[in-house]
This record gives structure tokens, C-alpha cells and sequence, in this order.
């Protein structure tokens, strides 16, 4: 299933908020995603792009495999745009892309773009956006591995079971796996 919002207030007393949040199976676009965000206020747009990389901790990796709770997921988007528009009242546009199914090396995982007046808050709403997303949305992602012997072995982790280390550590975050082996 595919799951594409574009959020417009249907009360003609609120501000108009042209965000754009999706789901899906489909390749993400860079340049869609910028276009969404495009508006003739914004001095920045910022774009944060989340792709699949060749390793997690040293271990090799061959996929990703993303799964969600759509209906959910895309609630928490709106969320996050709205949290953002009361954090950075200038911020124009928000979109939120994120990919579902088996994601190959170097394949985009999930782009959010923010258009605002300014750089600076555009930077930190981004960051704010990509962060809440990554805590609170119901997605998760499995981890492929291939053994020397050719088998494939997987390890789930929640993206929103990001908990703070035992240690307390600022921006330290402990991710809750738990392992199986599948062969292939």
C-alpha cells in the first residue's frame, strides 16, 4: 500500500499548510521532494536524504527492509509538521518521504525537505524532522547480512525503539535488535 497526504486546512480561518507526507514502495525523488517544498517566501530549503549504507558497526550489510504502519506513521508526519510550525512559525513548507519494502545499497530510505525565510531555522526543523521521525514513527527496518557460506541472515530494528544509553550519554541512542537467521 501507498500512502501520499497533502495536508490543506479546510477551516478558511487557518493558515494554509501545503505539506506533503508519503509512504511507499516506489523509489523517492530528490527533486520531487525539493519542488514540494519550493515557495516564493523561502530563502532555504533544506534536505535531509536517509540512505541505505554498505555497513552498520563494521558488519557488512547487502539490504534494508523497511515496514510500517502507514495509517500511523502518517498521522505522526502531520504531527511533526505541525510541532514544527509552532517551534518555526516562518517555516513554509514541510515534506516527509519514506520508503517501504527491500532497499538495496545506496537506495534513498526517506527524505524530508523543509522551506523557511531563513537557513537556520530551516536547518534546525529539519533536524527536528528527521529526529521525531526516527523516535516516534512506527517504521522499522531489517538489517540483511550475508554469511561467508552465502546465507542470509536478517536483525530487526525499530526505528522508534531509540531509547537513551544506560550511561545516560547525550545523543547516545541504544537500538533494541533481535536476531534470526533466515537462508536464501
Amino acid at each position: 500500500m501507498n500512502s501520499v497526504t497533502s495536508v490543506l486546512s479546510a477551516n478558511p480561518t487557518q493558515l494554509q499548510t501545503p505539506d506533503h507526507f508519503a509512504i511507499t514502495f516506489a523509489p523517492l525523488s530528490l527533486e520531487e521532494v525539493y519542488a514540494r517544498a519550493d515557495d516564493a517566501a523561502n530563502g532555504a530549503i533544506v534536505v535531509m536524504s536517509g540512505m541505505v549504507r554498505n555497513q552498520t558497526d563494521g558488519k557488512p550489510v547487502v539490504a534494508l527492509e523497511y515496514q510500517s504502519y502507514e495509517p500511523m506513521a502518517m498521522q505522526i508526519f502531520k504531527q511533526i509538521a505541525a510541532e514544527i510550525r509552532q517551534t518555526w512559525m516562518e517555516v513554509t513548507r514541510v515534506v516527509i518521504h519514506h520508503r517501504t519494502g527491500k532497499l538495496g545499497i545506496g537506495e534513498i530510505s526517506v527524505l524530508v525537505a523543509v522551506g523557511c525565510p531563513h537557513r537556520s531555522e530551516a536547518f534546525a526543523a529539519c533536524k527536528y524532522a528527521i529526529d521525531t521521525l526516527k523516535h516516534n514513527a512506527p517504521i522499522w527496518k531489517k538489517e540483511w547480512y550475508s554469511g561467508q557460506d552465502g546465507t542470509l541472515s536478517g536483525s530487526w530494528v525499530s526505528i522508534g525503539a531509540c531509547e537513551q544509553s544506560p550511561a545516560g550519554g547525550k545523543g547516545q541512542e541504544v537500538r533494541k535488535r533481535s536476531h534470526y537467521n533466515v537462508s536464501y
